[in-house]
Parts: C-alpha cells; sequence; structure tokens
C-alpha cells in the first residue's frame, strides 16, 4: 500500500486546514489510516488511529475536540480536518496503515507504511 499526504500549508492561529491521505495498492483497511505529527526537536507523536477493541477514533490529548477524522473509501482517502488551529499544531504531518490505538500505553501504532508528510505551519 502506498500513501500520499497532502494539504498541508500556512495558516493563522485560529484558522483551518484539512490535510488529505490517498492509499493505493492493494486492500486497504481506510479505517486502519492514522496521523502522526513531529515538530522540530521533538518526538513524534501520534495525532489519531482506531482503538481496534471498538473501531472508535481516538485522538491525542492535545488535538482532542479540534481535529476529526473522516474517511471517503469511495475516493480511496483519509482526511483529517484541523481546526481552531495553534503554533503548537505546527509540523510535519504523517499518515500510516495499519495503526491502532495501544490501551495500555495510550499512544497509537503503527505496523504499516508510511506516507511522506505534508508540512503544517501555523502563524500566531
Amino acid at each position: 500500500v502506498q500513501l500520499q499526504a497532502s494539504g498541508g500549508g500556512l495558516v493563522q492561529a485560529g484558522g483551518s486546514l484539512r490535510l488529505s491521505c490517498v492509499a493505493s495498492g492493494s486492500t486497504v483497511d481506510y479505517d486502519a489510516i492514522g496521523w502522526f505529527r513531529q515538530a522540530p526537536g521533538k518526538e513524534r507523536e501520534g495525532v489519531s488511529c482506531i482503538n481496534d477493541r471498538d473501531r472508535i477514533t481516538e485522538y491525542g490529548d492535545s488535538v482532542k475536540g479540534r481535529f476529526t477524522v473522516s474517511r471517503d473509501k469511495g475516493k480511496n482517502t483519509v482526511y483529517l480536518q484541523m481546526d481552531s488551529l495553534t503554533p503548537e499544531d505546527t509540523a510535519l504531518y504523517y499518515c500510516a496503515t495499519d495503526t491502532y490505538y495501544n490501551d495500555d500505553y495510550g499512544v497509537c501504532v503503527t505496523f504499516g507504511s508510511w506516507g511522506q508528510g505534508t508540512q503544517v505551519t501555523v502563524s500566531s
């Protein structure tokens, strides 16, 4: 499976962006495509992923209530709608296949492949 993320850009604080992750290749579990981000000098952070126990999408604490994942399987695409952006959301955003929420550690873990990142920059 190959993934291509897009939709990043420069936005002012309080604004919105919608990222897209298009999947191609063999059979894809679109529910299991997760999002991560990495800011300069920081560790990679899970933004959203599916909890395989109940198939509910989990979100990182820092984005809960502001970011929303949606899926359009007809377009082979998973979206990440990002609202009320702050400069702390500035990062390179990635999507990845076979990504699941680990209940024990409270983090997203991926077992699949990564797309290239798309840069999101939020100005104050």
